[in-house]
């Protein structure tokens, strides 16, 4: 096997310029795959991170049924006492939870005395609110997160009826039975819009929102959750839904839905279109790879045809000469996918030297962050070194079918 090994090298060595034109080839192919890999991965982890952190959480709990209904934002639907304590037992319970945060979602119509208009709110609590969704004090271009008797509204808002930091607002808002109620808030903050149907939201303290709706005991329209791990979203959730399968209607239906933010957002489309380019983007690679190798060891039949025929002629197995073309494909393989790992590590660590800001939605300067585990480093590689075996198979079992005395003649 040395032997071959050592032949194979040499026959590689000998057409220097070819060698060096496939392996640069095939580097060109890992080194832009990393370097898509990587961008296109930290663009969708900043995309992701921005949803989930300023406004929905990792994970939401609702009553059955809220979520179809939610641009009505029914009072009707939400979380009683006794179902919230026995939700509240459960994450409290479980470790990969970092947090969670109870919501109660209303619209109505806020006034400034001259003029009014439509809003929806999220009322919160701060101090779950920070631990949930970080993100949010980060949302507020002018003043501060609020307290009990004030509002944060959108910047829109605030433009469109002229309001200011310290100003006095009406928010009006039908309570479950039908009646009406307002409260007046002072501006504590204006928030920038994010991405999405819920970054248009204006956020209140959730004990003024009971008090505006009348709610004569503790309830909620959702809790929002915060996960240790992104990654670990679906097992909390399949434990979550066995934790809370007891709690049913009357007809023994369940009466709680769990939903990942996937589930929420219409962003999440972006997300899977950034994978599928991912996976196109290898498609191409694996394609370059193939034909490249192919290409090559193709001509290298042709040039040596009277070479393989002395080998066939003096009793070479064609066993024999199929493995060394096979090993001269891997060998270009393997320097190709190597060259390849080294050179795009270091441009993925000189892009995110350089630190590359983007825009998403409304947020401007947000630091993409480039990053290639080892372990996709090496799941690319040996793809890369798997195909230019199977690229140099068809090449190796023409070699190894060659007439002695036919390729001697030739």
């Amino acid at each position: 096997m040395i032997t071959i090994m050592r032949i194979a090298f040499n026959n590689l060595y000998r057409q220097k310029r070819r060698t060096f034109l496939t392996v640069a080839i095939i580097a060109f192919g890992v080194i832009s795959v990393l370097l898509f890999s990587a961008i296109a991965g930290s663009f969708k982890g900043m995309m992701i991170g921005q949803i989930t952190d300023s406004m929905l959480g990792h994970i939401q709990i609702h009553r059955k049924g809220y979520v179809e209904s939610l641009d009505n934002m029914p009072l009707n639907l939400t979380i009683n006492k006794k179902q919230l304590a026995k939700i509240t037992e459960v994450l409290d319970k479980n470790k990969f939870i970092e947090g969670y945060s109870f919501r109660i979602l209303l619209g109505g119509m806020l006034s400034n005395y001259v003029e009014t208009t439509n809003i929806k709110l999220a009322a919160i609590n701060p101090e779950q609110a920070k631990v949930v969704i970080p993100l949010l004090s980060g949302r507020i271009k002018e003043g501060k997160m609020l307290k009990k008797g004030e509002i944060l509204l959108p910047d829109l808002v605030t433009r469109g009826l002229k309001l200011k930091i310290g100003g006095e607002v009406v928010i009006i808002a039908n309570n479950a039975d039908g009646s009406v109620n307002g409260q007046g808030f002072k501006i504590a903050g204006i928030v920038d819009s994010a991405v999405g149907p819920s970054g248009k939201y204006g956020y209140i303290h959730i004990d003024d929102a009971r008090t505006i709706l009348r709610m004569n005991e503790v309830q909620v329209s959702e809790i929002a959750i915060r996960l240790k791990n992104i990654d670990k979203i679906q097992p909390v959730i399949k434990k979550l839904k066995k934790a809370l399968a007891s709690l049913k209607n009357k007809s023994g239906k369940p009466m709680i839905e769990i939903h990942p933010w996937m589930k929420l957002t219409p962003f999440f489309n972006i997300a899977k279109m950034i994978d599928m380019m991912a996976l196109f983007i290898k498609i191409i690679l694996v394609t370059i790879v193939l034909i490249s190798i192919m290409n090559v060891m193709i001509m290298a039949v042709y040039e040596r045809v009277k070479e393989i025929g002395t080998m066939s002629a003096i009793g070479t197995p064609a066993s024999r000469i199929r493995t060394l073309f096979i090993t001269e494909g891997l060998f270009l393989g393997i320097i190709g996918a190597i060259s390849g790992a080294v050179i795009g590590t270091i441009v993925i660590w000189g892009v995110k030297a350089m630190k590359f800001t983007v825009s998403f939605g409304r947020t401007d300067n947000i630091l993409l962050t480039p990053n290639v585990t080892m372990g996709e480093i090496g799941a690319i590689s040996l793809i890369v070194m798997l195909i230019s075996v199977i690229a140099v198979l068809e090449p190796a079992i023409k070699a190894s079918r060659l007439e002695p005395v036919e390729a001697l003649r030739q």
